[in-house]
């Protein structure tokens, strides 16, 4: 007999490309039963495609399509899925298709709403694929822009989490020189903010930030580079103190990294993508979890694509799904 949990958070787990390993490793990660203990999961995507994806890995779990959240019973052996029923029986998988593409939309698309609403506290993607995105009729890079657009927000950041590391990106995926040019004191500072805005919402004591440099050696006082640090990250770090917030830097990203991973920061500030990225991969892809940071809702993903290369073989790993739920259950929101 399980017992009926009424204070974890809702983790809305979207279901993302059908074609892809999204339903296999959400059939394995919610046949963890001690999952349920500290949130309670719904799946929004299609319910025959979940069983049959239980099958193929071996699961013995349940699925229970409903319409509404109010009728999820959250009970571990048992997937509750609000069911969109977009997914035709014989969609192969590992094969690109547009209807697959389109689901993957409408699922992101209904649990931002359900977010919006307060029914969920954070959602959690399963990949999706963005070539069938796009032949489905969205014109979207990712999951990022597309819950931007859904929210209306102007602007996000990409957070990557390993084990003892967070880390938050001034800029993402544009080309070096390119972020080099993008960065300025106002993107910092808002970057920052928004970083420790998730500190403080998930209900960390410490909030203690570490900034990156662009240059080795923080420019060395001008010896290398030229003066980017004083120009673009020196305002907003001193902005940042005048609001009281525990925040240093710019330092030399090496040096940075070694402290933080050693447990003197609570998140680390990367200037560009594979500043952060770089020491996030090095210490475990299975563990990594990509952030969309800057949301009205917490969003969470596995670190890995749709692997229609091993799709449908049962063969895929849910180690990064899990730790995927796991974040959005230590960064959703804390009841006060």
């Amino acid at each position: 007999m399980s017992t009926t949990h009424h204070n974890e958070p809702v983790v809305g787990i979207t279901m993302g490309d059908a074609a892809g390993v999204g339903p296999e490793i959400i059939m394995k990660s919610l046949a963890h039963a001690e999952l349920y203990d500290t949130c309670r999961p719904v799946v929004i995507g299609d319910a025959k495609r979940l069983r049959r994806a239980a099958e193929i890995a071996g699961v013995s779990v349940a699925v229970r399509p409903i319409a509404t959240i109010e009728e999820a019973r959250f009970e571990a052996g048992t997937v509750d899925c609000i069911d969109l029923g977009l997914i035709p029986a014989d969609l192969p998988f590992g094969k690109l298709s547009p209807v697959a593409g389109d689901a993957a939309y409408q699922y992101l698309r209904v649990a931002t709403e359900l977010a919006v609403a307060g029914k969920i506290a954070a959602i959690c993607t399963a990949p999706l694929n963005k070539e069938a995105l796009h032949a489905g009729g969205h014109h979207f890079p990712g999951h990022t822009e597309m819950l931007a657009s859904l929210t209306g927000t102007e602007e996000v950041s990409m957070m990557l989490t390993a084990p003892n590391l967070r880390v938050i990106h001034v800029t993402t995926h544009v080309g070096l020189l390119d972020a080099i040019r993008k960065i300025e004191p106002g993107l910092v500072e808002r970057t920052i903010a928004r970083g420790y805005t998730v500190l403080e919402k998930a209900g960390l004591e410490r909030r203690k930030i570490g900034v990156c440099a662009i240059n080795p050696h923080a420019g060395e006082n001008g010896l290398f580079g030229q003066g980017e640090e004083a120009e673009k990250i020196i305002p907003a770090i001193e902005a940042c103190r005048a609001r009281g917030w525990d925040v240093e830097g710019p330092l030399p990203a090496d040096t940075l990294f070694f402290r933080a991973g050693r447990g003197d920061f609570d998140m680390v500030v990367a200037m560009y993508h594979d500043q952060g990225h770089g020491p996030v991969k090095v210490l475990g892809l299975e563990a990594g979890v990509n952030i969309t940071v800057g949301l009205p809702v917490i969003r969470t993903s596995v670190d890995h694509g749709t692997a229609f290369d091993i799709a449908g073989t049962g063969k895929a790993d849910e180690r990064s799904l899990l730790e995927a739920l796991r974040q959005a259950v230590a960064l959703a929101p804390k009841p006060h």
